[in-house]
């Protein structure tokens, strides 16, 4: 896959969905030596039978024309020959603003989209935000058709659902199925190294395939409530990943769209808070044996920062953040979700005796 929600008496606390492990996760873009032109017009492909009076003929003719394939060429891989790859993207105001996937267009030095019409156009990078891995493209034309982003209300279990895009390069391709659930909390592996935290996502068995990646999930409204982004597959024999869909898509939810995409057009990047600290995990039985379920060893605190103006030490346990557990995953989900400014309690242990501090996240250098 590739990348990339809070908790206190200001901040709402985590939702503790169960969560998704790295193993089998894939981004969802296309990498290609040449990338040729989209298909013109639209297949539908339904993936789960349902009820109800969503047509998916409507509202694929509704909201094709809104969808993008997107080029990014010029990228140098580690052997250092170049290539190219595509994805999928939506427009989202009729003067050409686009959302689209960060790993679609990272490390790309042209990038270019192909409209419902045929028409293929350049694209300038608005920004990116890789910790939830959205990016902003801009494209001169007027009068386009757009996509509402339906973040009023959230999504439901078993809500009927389209997702749209470019899979294997094949444009304006839809597939129908349901949303799984609202707000699955997906670990991911990051370029690089490492991991990440994509929180809230929404699943859906909708197939998903490479391509698909930056392309929208839409409601029978015809609202975007998600930029599909990773599928998880199931391991081969030899433990790798495969490459297509098993029903278990996740797209970045409509509310982290919006706000992020407003941060792009406005600042030209997004901003995510900080704690201003350096932790361990506790191993169960030590963190047992202190009579708390989990804890996190504070092995160092940044000087001026938020946890440090909270009174919060190297040395200090944390047995609790905002009421939930004290583990790694709690800490990256608050990350990916509450905003700067926001306050989390945290519950402390210091020598033995505990205090409760309240921290006030700011803005990650």
């Amino acid at each position: 896959m590739k990348r990339p929600s809070p908790a206190s008496s200001d901040v709402a606390r985590p939702r503790r969905s169960p969560r998704l492990p790295v193993a089998g996760l894939v981004a969802v873009g296309v990498a290609t030596g040449l990338v040729a032109g989209g298909v013109s017009g639209f297949a539908v492909a339904r993936t789960t039978p349902f009820a109800g009076s969503c047509s998916t003929v409507v509202l694929a003719e509704s909201a094709a024309p809104a969808v993008v394939t997107v080029f990014a060429e010029g990228r140098t891989g580690p052997d250092g020959l170049a290539f190219g790859g595509s994805g999928s993207g939506a427009i989202l105001t009729p003067d050409g603003r686009i959302v689209t996937n960060d790993h679609v267009i990272a490390g790309a030095s042209r990038l270019a989209v192909l409209l419902a019409t045929g028409e293929r156009l350049d694209a300038t990078l608005v920004g990116t935000d890789a910790k939830t891995d959205l990016a902003v493209l801009q494209i001169e034309a007027t009068g386009l058709p757009t996509l509402a982003i339906g973040d009023r209300t959230a999504p439901r279990v078993g809500q009927q659902v389209v997702a749209l895009g470019a899979p294997l390069g094949l444009s304006e391709t839809v597939t129908a199925g349901i949303v799984s659930t609202p707000h699955r909390d997906v670990v991911a592996p990051v370029g690089g190294g490492g991991t990440t935290v994509l929180a809230g996502m929404v699943q859906t068995d909708a197939s998903i395939n490479p391509g698909n990646s930056g392309g929208p999930l839409v409601d029978c409204s015809g609202d975007l409530i998600g930029i599909n982004t990773v599928i998880s597959t199931v391991p081969s024999a030899s433990g790798e990943g495969g490459g297509g869909s098993v029903g278990l898509g996740f797209a970045v939810p409509a509310s982290t769209v919006r706000r992020i995409t407003d941060q792009i057009v406005a600042d030209g990047r997004a901003t995510h808070p900080w704690f201003g600290l350096s932790y361990a995990v506790v191993p169960p039985g030590a963190a047992q044996a202190r009579g708390v379920s989990s804890a996190l060893f504070v092995s160092s605190v940044a000087a001026g920062g938020p946890a440090a103006r909270a009174g919060v030490r190297g040395g200090d346990l944390i047995a609790g953040i905002a009421g939930g557990p004290a583990d790694s995953f709690t800490i990256g989900r608050l990350l990916a979700t509450a905003a700067v400014g926001d306050e989390v309690v945290l519950d402390l242990l210091r020598e033995g005796q505990p205090q409760q501090v309240t921290v006030t996240l700011a803005e990650a250098p």
